[in-house]
């Protein structure tokens, strides 16, 4: 199948992936006063009283809003809000499909750092949750930052926190098979954006020690001048002998590979310089930093990629709509990073031993057991870390 031409052919038919139906009958002259004026304006008024009501008396408590002003659209670069609005509608999709969760996408116009804050912030009062979306780094570490301060509900940037949550799932059953410890592996992630560093920040918190993260001009030392403010903060966390150089080099001895970066950026001769049974995640999308066939060839144990066509599809939709499920159920204020831990040790615990094998790492995106699993384990760590507004 073409997809390209399929998906534009469909996106033609439907003209929106999205509608809104009414949750009430409106059929007759009582209906209308109940749903509508005069019976509406009890529940308005005990909002007017008590404004964390609206989460009881509305479907807020539902609703997420996914938002993105276009910069970093899938693999396609900054192509605008207006183009980004078919993705934004995907992951609305996305969020019911597997999370029941009800989305809305709002693509705004600016690439201004605090007209985006304030546009978020202004909104905040409508939704339960925001989901940022495809918002280019480094601007999209201060867009959460901020928000995450000045908003009571979950804020959530699923291109950093969603990868992390599913590569460190993947991780921790690839250690299981090769028989390694979190503490005792050499991890190298290429691409310092914002999955890199998401995804570089949740394994150092999970117990890796030994982690060097690269971006193309290769290893990133605190000595280096050219980092942007969060790649200095991941300097100074990472690389603890100070090692210097290109990928090839960095590779070696490698118990881990995590490409967040670009196509065919890793060759077999890197690979097979890596430690015995290696895992290689190389996440590229189409085209990953080397297939996964011939990183297979060329001696990695456990492979994985962005492709639905290979075994072990790192695919983030295995996280976001059962973190939000579970952090709307409890009503939860933010989504912590013990929430996020706790994430990833369900998604792993979602693949049983006996299921457990090489091509086998990580749950099929379809798999409906993970979404029920990661929602529970989520609401049942908010509560435990009194971030939980209803038990």
């Amino acid at each position: 199948m073409n997809y390209q031409e399929e998906a534009l052919k469909l996106h033609k038919k439907l003209r929106g992936k999205l509608e809104i139906k009414p949750r009430v009958a409106v059929n007759d002259r009582e209906s209308l006063s109940l749903a509508y004026t005069p019976g509406v304006a009890q529940p308005c008024l005990e909002i007017q009283k008590t404004p964390s009501l609206s989460f009881e008396l509305t479907r807020r408590w539902n609703t997420v809003a996914v938002i993105t002003d276009g910069t970093a659209v899938l693999g396609l670069g900054d192509i605008g809000p207006e183009a980004g609005m078919p993705v934004m509608e995907g992951k609305c999709v996305l969020f019911k499909e597997f999370g029941d969760v009800d989305a809305i996408p709002l693509c705004i116009r600016s690439k201004d750092t605090d007209e985006i804050v304030r546009t978020v912030s202004l909104l905040a009062g409508s939704f339960g949750g925001i989901n940022l979306e495809d918002i280019s780094a480094p601007r999209c570490f201060e867009i959460e930052r901020r928000l995450r301060e000045i908003c009571d509900i979950p804020v959530f940037h699923d291109d950093q926190h969603g990868t992390a949550v599913v590569v460190l799932a993947a991780i921790k059953n690839s250690l299981r098979l090769a028989g390694k410890d979190m503490g005792g592996i050499k991890v190298v992630i290429n691409g310092a954006g914002s999955a890199g560093i998401a995804i570089g920040k949740l394994l150092l918190d999970a117990g890796v020690k030994d982690l060097i993260l690269c971006d193309r001009f290769g290893a990133i030392c605190e000595c280096m001048d050219c980092l942007n403010p969060e790649q200095k903060i991941m300097s100074e966390r990472t690389n603890p002998r100070r090692i210097t150089g290109r990928l090839d080099l960095v590779m070696k001895g490698a118990d881990v590979f995590i490409g967040v970066s670009a196509p065919n950026a890793v060759s077999r001769d890197m690979i097979s310089s890596m430690a015995d049974k290696s895992v290689v995640f190389a996440m590229a999308n189409p085209v990953p930093e080397i297939m996964p066939d011939e990183a297979k060839a060329a001696g990695a144990y456990i492979v994985g990629s962005g492709r639905s066509d290979f075994a072990n599809q790192i695919n983030n939709v295995l996280a976001f709509p059962g973190i939000f499920r579970g952090a709307l159920d409890a009503g939860a204020s933010e989504i912590n990073r013990e929430m996020l831990l706790s994430a990833s040790d369900a998604i792993a615990a979602t693949v049983s031993a006996d299921e457990l094998t090489p091509e086998y790492v990580i749950p099929a995106a379809f798999d409906r057991r993970v979404h029920r699993a990661v929602a529970e384990a989520v609401a049942g760590c908010a509560e435990k870390t009194g971030v939980a507004r209803r038990v």
